[in-house]
């Protein structure tokens, strides 16, 4: 069956399974037909307020609620942007400044910290309009009429070098392509339930919600604070009986770190797959000695190919400081590798710039022509036809069987706590503190750590506070310091790898 709108998923498992829980939360679950009902209720009350393919902008946490009018918004032909709840308020700003929103949804949790968010737009309680209406059919199969494969879905903000963050824009017909062939790849089913660990705003969610709607499994939605308690995180996947895990590196390592499994082994789960970050051999180890018969899937790519480009199904043990490949591509995309004068890499070993053709790569990112047009372009191979691709500023080489390697960033652009941020942005920030003269950033991959240093007067506490105001948690440095003078290479530009070798003079 050919699929052109995500809402034909919903609706074929609803017919199929209308009284199967599809979403779970902590408040309980929420079955396929009624999360039919509850998201064209949403739809129909939207459809009357916004324009085709407007941004509708989300303030809350996930949960059920909050499934049910992201696939209300598509019902009246916008598209949803879920914005991080802990995220400071002038970032938020500066999110919604360049998304434009039509409206902004929230629920009756997040109210009133949505209230004081300065913007014109108008707010709505999701619970209020679910209370307060019902479908309006006609409607809905007018504004479904006129929909396109390539109307957006969704635009997921990440790290913008300049300080504003750039809004990545998904089409229809790109999380169809990659559901279709990451469900029939690992074999996801009506019976399983996947343990939803990333948050809304974050694409790894992408495969846990339309791998449901897709499928006819179920979503078991994890509360962010159980990845700080290690014994309430692993009673709620082992009393859910979760059968697969699509998690952030992070969050799997901070379960073998803080021995959660000593506690309690959730022994249904058969799915581990991991992304975001390079996956440590030594945590996997851990998973591997207490889930030996589950199946690990390391997965690669960044969020402008729809969550993934490549994976590596694991099949042999790996030693520590081993390298786990990040592996073959998906079908139907095509990943390849350019050097420097933008010729094809074809020799094992040689390390290149990796570039993702395909459906799944994205629309480029909203509301911004120049960044889009930087590295959304035209195969550099050919000129015959148009072929989009993504340059995705990554390295990486081939290994003797085909697999691809990521190397590392070509730019200064980090994977860090299972997020992409681009460190310019937390540069641009700390240079707007009071008595900061100049900024610069690096990472320290071997231990994970964002260093940060700065020269001026500014006190190194008040500095930090200062950040932690302006900053989601995941982007404050996790070192700060103040130098004399700042390191300078030979082109007379800040000598990041000194900084990184500790080659500096501190106040």
């Amino acid at each position: 069956m050919r699929f052109s709108n995500v809402l034909s998923l919903l609706e074929r498992s609803a017919g199929k399974y209308p009284d199967k829980a599809a979403f779970g939360d902590v408040d309980g679950d929420l079955t396929f037909s009624e999360l039919e009902r509850g998201a064209k209720t949403v739809g129909s009350f939207l459809a009357e307020r916004i324009p085709e393919n407007a941004p509708v902008a989300f303030y809350l946490d996930k949960s059920n609620i909050a499934v049910t009018a992201m696939l209300g918004t598509i019902y009246a032909r916008g598209f949803y942007s879920v914005i991080d709840v802990r995220s400071p308020l002038p970032r938020v700003e500066k999110i919604l400044n360049v998304l434009e929103p039509a409206v902004i949804l929230t629920d009756r949790k997040s109210a009133s910290e949505a209230e004081k968010i300065k913007t014109g737009t108008e707010f709505f309680v999701i619970e209020d309009i679910l209370e307060n209406n019902r479908p309006d059919e006609a409607l809905l199969k007018k504004v479904r009429a006129e929909a396109l494969d390539i109307d957006p879905i969704y635009v997921n903000f990440t790290s913008g070098s300049t300080g504003v963050p750039k809004g990545v824009t998904v089409a229809h017909r790109s999380v169809i392509d990659f559901i279709d062939c990451f469900t029939e790849l690992f074999d996801i089913n009506e019976t399983d339930i996947l343990g939803n660990q990333a948050p809304f705003d974050f694409d790894v969610s992408v495969k846990d919600i339309y791998s449901a709607l897709y499928t006819g499994a179920k979503v078991q939605i994890i509360p962010r604070e159980y990845f700080s308690v290690p014994m309430q995180l692993m009673d709620y996947l082992a009393d859910h009986k979760v059968t697969t895990l699509v998690w952030a590196v992070s969050a799997m390592c901070f379960v073998s770190i803080m021995n959660g499994f000593d506690y309690r082994v959730p022994e249904t789960v058969r799915r581990v797959m991991f992304s975001g970050e390079v996956m440590p051999v030594k945590q996997l180890k851990v998973w591997k000695r207490f889930l030996p018969d589950a199946t690990y899937v390391n997965l690669y790519g960044p969020t402008e190919i729809t969550c993934n480009c490549t994976y590596y199904i694991l099949d042999r043990d790996f030693e520590d400081g081993e390298v786990i490949p990040a592996g073959i591509p998906f079908p139907n995309e095509k990943v390849f590798l350019l050097s420097g004068e933008d010729k094809l890499i074809k020799e094992p070993g040689e390390v290149g710039e990796i570039v993702v053709s395909g459906t799944a790569v994205a629309e480029g990112y909203y509301n911004d022509k120049e960044r889009t047009e930087a590295v959304f372009v035209q195969n550099p191979l050919q000129n015959r036809f148009l072929e989009p691709v993504y340059r995705t500023g990554d390295l990486g080489k081939f290994d003797a069987e085909g697999n691809l390697i990521y190397v590392s960033r070509k730019d200064f652009q980090i994977k860090h706590m299972g997020q992409r941020i681009e460190l310019g942005e937390i540069e641009a920030v700390a240079s707007s503190a009071p008595e900061v003269e100049r900024v610069c950033c690096v990472y320290d991959e071997a231990k994970h750590r964002i260093l940060m240093f700065y020269l001026g007067k500014a006190d190194k506490k008040a500095l930090s506070a200062f950040l932690r105001e302006k900053l989601p948690p995941y982007m404050v440095p996790n070192s700060i310091k103040e130098l004399v003078s700042m390191p300078l290479n030979k082109n007379g530009k800040i000598d990041r790898r000194a900084l990184l070798e500790g080659k500096y003079d501190p106040a």
